[in-house]
């Protein structure tokens, strides 16, 4: 992932990540840059690891690696849909149902995995989206 966020380069206005992500010198990172992460750096990473014409040891980890990434694009596509600066009830309905599979897969991608209450709450943006609109107006609001 470190590698992908120093060599892509992105338009000035766009909230960019730590280069040294991860590490205790990076600090906390803010909202907009966890949406950062999330919507560009790691489906380009990941993908570029785990998609369509790259090797691994064996089918089996290939198979596991892939089941992984399509579960991580399932939140990377809930996330861009709420955040979009703008919404349509199709939109929503989209939005709900990537994030239904994706907590809805947790435990069967990740077995040891404890669901928490942002996981109860993620459902709850759809009635929003419907109720106030793009996000970016209401996403302290409810919360």
């Amino acid at each position: 992932v470190r590698d992908v966020i120093q060599q892509i380069t992105v338009p000035s206005w766009f909230t960019s990540v730590p280069g040294d992500f991860g590490s205790a010198s990076a600090g906390t990172m803010k909202a907009d840059e966890w949406r950062s992460l999330i919507t560009v750096y790691i489906p380009i990473a990941l993908l570029s690891l785990w998609g369509a014409g790259t090797s691994h040891p064996s089918d089996e980890v290939s198979t596991r690696l892939r089941d992984v990434l399509d579960h991580t694009m399932e939140l990377v596509c809930a996330v861009y849909l709420a955040c979009a600066r703008t919404t349509t009830a199709w939109r929503a309905h989209a939005y709900r149902t990537h994030i239904a599979n994706y907590v809805g897969n947790l435990k069967k991608i990740h077995p040891t995995f404890a669901l928490h209450p942002n996981h109860h709450a993620a459902f709850h943006i759809y009635d929003y989206l419907l109720l106030f609109g793009p996000a970016h107006s209401w996403w302290c609001f409810p919360f």
